[in-house]
């Protein structure tokens, strides 16, 4: 069966980083586009980043550009999502999402609950 779980959220101060890890199992990791999600409470689920099947081109929303940085590695099947000089603006459930390369097929994570509070 198919997994995403995500890892790494939690209390961070204003300025300070924390990593994010999603690691997927029962599907072809190496096939399937990586994107991070969030949503803050109020507000819809929004685009953070993307990385190719290859780790060869990245995205970003330009509220995080600068900021955070995506990043996979195929041999353990895991995304990560590197967030440094976070903002209270960045508190959030962060979702990952796998979507496959050559099909319509798509999975998420259970979510990460980012905190950023002094």
């Amino acid at each position: 069966q198919v997994q995403l779980v995500e890892s790494g959220g939690g209390l961070v101060q204003p300025g300070g980083s924390l990593r994010l890890s999603c690691v997927g199992s029962g599907f072809t990791f190496r096939y399937y586009v990586m994107k991070w999600y969030r949503q803050a409470p109020g507000k819809e689920r929004e685009y953070v980043a993307g990385v190719t099947i290859d780790g060869g081109r990245k995205n970003y929303a330009e509220s995080v550009k600068g900021r955070f940085t995506i990043s996979r590695d195929n041999v353990r099947k895991t995304v990560y999502l590197q967030m440094n000089s976070l903002q209270f603006e960045d508190t959030a459930v962060y979702y990952c999402k796998a979507k496959g390369m050559d099909s319509n097929r798509e999975y998420w994570g259970q979510g990460a609950q980012v905190t950023v509070s002094s």
